[in-house]
């Protein structure tokens, strides 16, 4: 899961509440009905997207072998409410054993309610062995403690069709204006030069994140941790810079979806697509070969004197305190970052993995993660699981309302400040408590 699929409307919190309670009651049936407990040697592991089921087996087969524990994936069926079920969930005694959650404020969210078993032991005997990328752990900690574990790695790049780019004498970017000269050729070639979407509501945020992490990275950090304001001129530089896409007539239509646009990118339809590597199956999918035919790059920085960067998104492994396998539970957390097991897992979903001792699941990861190390690129965490998750929620609708009326950028802004004024406000007065 990477964000929550619904469409914009005039009013998303009523519409979203209306979809929770029309699916509340199956999904808390579904969560609680199986945490009764498994037989000895499997621990259910809740999460809320399918696609995850055969990595997640692959990981427990293999786990069975390191830990003499089966993980047994599950998934609840109601998207749209798999947050406000499991936070449900923990106030009572049936609640899921494991979880795949999100890393970041959500993470925080979830620690708070006291319903979830600290992982600072696990996190250091895992980086003892070189388990894990130590860069990782502020995603995962709260008030000094970290909270669970990294299931994956994804980092957020820029695919495109390596024959398409070799056939207009283009290469990967390696600066901005390489990057924008790229988007001007394509376009006059008849191509498309770039995929940007309302559909499935959350990508709305990614062109804002994309380009105000390559204006000014550190202000993306202090907008997103409640230090900065929409109302910054780098903000509004930000959402100028994606209005000039408009202008130039760069984007695909907004209700393009990203299996349309991966197989758009596979048969040259398409240049560029801004996405995940997550998305690494929606190319294979349409017959693309990653690391041959298809590829991706880092978008380069449009700042050169501002620090090189780059977004990551990683799930986070998470045990409950309540759940009736919880000791098995602990135990299995303990293996997700062996090598073996992050292996079965990571290549199985063809995406980054937290254990840098695993090899890359395919050319096109391995390319990446050596641009990652050899350009030291600072490890920004990706805008969903950036600030208190209901201020994201609003956030990503106003940029759905943007780009699909890249006029009212303006109104867009302050309408924004306005929510993260008051979130940031109920945020901290939790956090006395």
């Amino acid at each position: 899961m990477h964000g929550r699929r619904h469409s914009t409307t005039s009013n998303p919190a009523l519409n979203r509440r209306a979809l929770l309670a029309a699916a509340g009651a199956a999904a808390l049936t579904t969560a609680c009905g199986t945490a009764a407990g498994r037989p000895p040697g499997e621990v259910a592991l809740h999460g809320d997207n399918a696609s995850w089921d055969k990595p997640i087996a692959a990981a427990g087969r293999r786990m069975r072998t390191v830990a003499g524990i089966e993980l047994v994936p599950l998934v609840i069926p109601s998207v749209e409410s798999f947050e406000q079920i499991v936070k449900s969930s923990l106030r009572t005694s049936k609640t899921p054993d494991m979880l795949k959650y999100w890393s970041g404020y959500r993470l925080q969210d979830l620690a708070r309610t006291g319903g979830i078993i600290e992982m600072t032991g696990q996190w250091k005997r895992a980086a003892a062995r070189g388990w894990v990328d130590p860069k990782l752990r502020s995603a995962f900690t709260y008030k000094g403690r970290v909270w669970a574990l990294p299931m994956n790695l994804t980092y957020w790049v820029f695919f495109y069709n390596t024959e398409v780019f070799a056939q207009h004498d283009l290469e990967a970017p390696k600066t901005w204006d390489d990057f924008l000269a790229a988007c001007k050729r394509l376009k006059s070639a008849g191509i498309t030069p770039l995929h940007a979407t309302t559909d499935g509501r959350w990508p709305a945020f990614i062109w804002f994140m994309e380009v105000l992490t390559r204006q000014d990275p550190r202000f993306y950090q202090d907008l997103m941790n409640g230090r900065g304001s929409y109302n910054d001129p780098r903000a509004a530089r930000a959402m100028r810079t994606i209005v000039s896409f408009f202008d130039n007539d760069w984007f695909t239509p907004m209700d393009m979806s990203h299996d349309d646009a991966a197989a758009a990118v596979v048969h040259g339809k398409l240049g560029m697509m801004p996405g995940g590597t997550f998305l690494t199956p929606n190319l294979q999918a349409a017959g693309g070969k990653p690391g041959a035919d298809v590829d991706a790059f880092v978008l380069p920085m449009a700042d050169p004197r501002a620090r090189p960067s780059m977004i990551f998104e990683s799930s986070a492994l998470v045990c409950t305190s309540k759940g009736p396998d919880r000791e098995e539970a602990v135990k299995a957390a303990g293996q997700w970052l062996h090598p073996q097991v992050s292996e079965a897992f990571t290549h199985t979903l063809q995406d980054g993995c937290p254990n840098p001792l695993v090899k890359p699941a395919n050319p096109m990861v391995e390319g990446i993660a050596r641009t990652v190390r050899e350009k030291r690129l600072w490890m920004l965490n990706r805008f969903w699981e950036q600030g208190p998750p209901e201020l994201v929620e609003s956030t990503v609708d106003d940029l759905a309302g943007f780009l699909l009326d890249p006029s009212s950028y303006r109104q867009v802004l302050r309408r924004m400040q306005e929510r993260a004024d008051e979130a940031w406000r109920v945020w901290r007065e939790a956090e006395k408590v």
